[in-house]
């Protein structure tokens, strides 16, 4: 690949730039640029990831509407303009690289919870999101469990006894539960120069 060709790809984005602002070098970010042309092309071949195609790379289809799969969505789309730019995509994913802090991890973690963006988590929004993920896996869960998670949830986290969980408490939740970020962690990122298999964000639960 020649240098003139690369730098019609990167138009958006310098990739240097992209490099010295995540935890991906510059031939890592030529292998994600390949991946994202092809998501970005899955439905409409204009450059950018919409939400259905973005449900198709995560899912497989375009039918299947989540909570999860908004969420996610929202976090890539950092300009909040209903589409995935090229740089949008690369800062989000440099999060689930192996490299990536576990701060950084549970700061992205903090704000997919938030569903209502207010800086903290309520019972209500731990509940939306875990029958979310639910929707989204094989695993099956009474009420009476999901209770039981959301209470000891909040017994450990909620420090304050608000009734609420705000980003400090969430770190120091996660900094004694590090297993809940298990899923905050893509291992193939960290090795780009081997084919990338496909682009997949697995919702977890923990139990």
């Amino acid at each position: 690949m020649g240098c003139c060709c690369t730098k019609h790809q990167f138009h958006h984005e310098d990739p240097s730039t992209l490099a010295s602002q995540t935890y991906f070098t510059i031939s890592d970010i030529e292998a994600l640029y390949d991946l994202f042309k092809k998501l970005s092309s899955s439905i409409v071949d204009d450059g950018l990831i919409s939400k259905e195609e973005f449900q198709l790379g995560l899912f497989g289809n375009t039918e299947k509407q989540s909570l999860f799969t908004n969420r996610l969505f929202d976090l890539f789309d950092s300009k909040n303009n209903g589409v995935i730019e090229f740089g949008e995509f690369v800062r989000a994913l440099s999060v689930f690289h192996p490299a990536a802090t576990q701060a950084q991890k549970a700061d992205f973690a903090f704000r997919l919870y938030d569903i209502c963006q207010r800086g903290f988590i309520e019972r209500g929004q731990v509940r939306e999101m875990i029958l979310a993920l639910l929707s989204e896996s094989d695993l099956v869960l009474s009420q009476d469990i999901i209770e039981v998670i959301i209470d000891k949830t909040f017994e450990e986290a909620d420090l304050k006894g608000d009734g609420r969980i705000d980003p400090e408490e969430w770190q120091e939740f996660v900094a004694r539960n590090p297993s809940i970020l298990r899923n905050m962690t893509i291992p193939y990122l960290k090795d780009l120069n081997r084919e990338f298999p496909s682009f997949k964000v697995t919702p977890g639960i923990e139990d």
